[in-house]
């Protein structure tokens, strides 16, 4: 838990998540939402990066210890597949959402073998449909996917079905609940907010939770 609240203060801090309850953002799905999220930017911060990795290394290690491929989702999981599979001395690769149309027409670049122990990593957990297209490019080679590890979850109930009707487990560093109620505790965001976050996240396809002006 502690771990979880580390890199969820991390995020606030540099404003990787920011919560906008009275002014929200439109999601690529149309979905209006009081939170945006962009683990892009923890790269450009070294200290940030250096927790975020280690996290990911002891979280790979507790729940995933026979990973033998680091695999990252392109492009957001790239990066951190690569630092990872570096701290680890692990083979990586990284999976593109569909095939290349020229050349040797490849999803997987890197190299996997059929039979192989594999880790996917992706930046953010939305309703995980993303991330679960790679897993199966990977399953579709023969090797093993022990499991998805990410960064942060919205914590969506779509992204629990999706998860479960795959049969793949899911671990992330943190998640919307630590983080919302993190920033409360710092004086991010309100408590009237909180409760807007809330609401939002109990049914995400309503508008119910929007302040009306």
């Amino acid at each position: 838990m502690e771990n979880n609240k580390l890199i969820a203060g991390h995020l606030l801090k540099i404003n990787a998540v920011v919560l906008s309850p009275e002014e929200p953002f439109t999601w690529a799905s149309g979905i209006k939402s009081p939170v945006y999220c962009d683990n892009r930017l923890i790269l450009a911060y070294p200290d940030v990066r250096k927790d975020v990795i280690a996290a990911f290394v002891n979280l790979i290690q507790t729940h995933y210890a026979d990973a033998a491929v680091i695999a990252g989702t392109a492009t957001a999981g790239i990066p951190h597949a690569a630092l990872i599979a570096e701290a680890m001395g692990l083979p990586m690769a990284y999976i593109r959402s569909s095939a290349k149309s020229h050349g040797r027409k490849k999803q997987i670049e890197g190299i996997i073998n059929p039979g192989q122990k594999v880790v996917v990593i992706d930046d953010l957990i939305s309703t995980g449909g993303s991330v679960l297209t790679a897993v199966h490019a990977v399953e579709e080679i023969g090797a093993e996917v022990l499991g998805v590890a990410a960064i942060f979850t919205y914590q969506l109930p779509k992204a629990d079905t999706n998860f479960t009707e795959a049969k793949i487990a899911l671990e992330t560093l943190t998640d919307f609940e630590t983080l919302i109620h993190l920033a409360v505790e710092n004086g991010t965001i309100s408590g009237t907010q909180l409760e807007q976050l809330k609401k939002w996240y109990a049914d995400p396809t309503s508008e119910d939770w929007q302040v009306q002006k």
